[in-house]
């Protein structure tokens, strides 16, 4: 049973994948910075100078309005947090957009191949070359 989890586990498509979701997590902290980071702090002076994220709607009346989402969390306001839904889904858009240039770049490599047009192999060493002119003229010779 070992044996054959073993040669399950060190298949290429369950280490492919697992390169995959490791990559996906590190992409995701870096979609995260461009949004918060550089996306939405533009977006939050065009729309007055607020940071988007602090966007939310209070469902309970309190006598001390809260300043942010966790502010309002901390003194147990049950709160709809839009400013960070909308930054999720521009995250979410992001992604997509860059899953999409990949797949695409995919696709047109995919269509090169089936139409014939591989990449043409890498030219062997010189070294190479040099011994099989050796080798040419030898038989010639022989």
């Amino acid at each position: 049973m070992f044996k054959e989890f073993r040669e399950f586990a060190l298949k290429g498509n369950v280490l492919d994948m697992a390169v995959g979701i490791i990559i996906g997590a590190a992409f995701t902290t870096i979609v995260q910075s461009l949004v918060n980071d550089i996306i939405m702090p533009p977006v939050g002076v065009l729309m007055g100078g607020v940071d988007f994220t602090d966007y939310f709607i209070a469902l309970t009346w309190s006598d001390v309005a809260p300043v942010s989402v966790d502010a309002a969390k901390e003194a147990g306001i049950p709160v709809i947090a839009y400013g960070r839904f909308i930054n999720a889904v521009i995250q979410f858009a992001i992604v997509a957009f860059a899953l999409f240039l990949v797949i695409r770049q995919m696709n047109r490599l995919k269509a090169r191949i089936a139409k014939g047009e591989a990449p043409a192999p890498a030219a062997p060493p010189r070294q190479e070359v040099l011994l099989e002119e050796i080798r040419d003229a030898l038989r010639a010779k022989g």
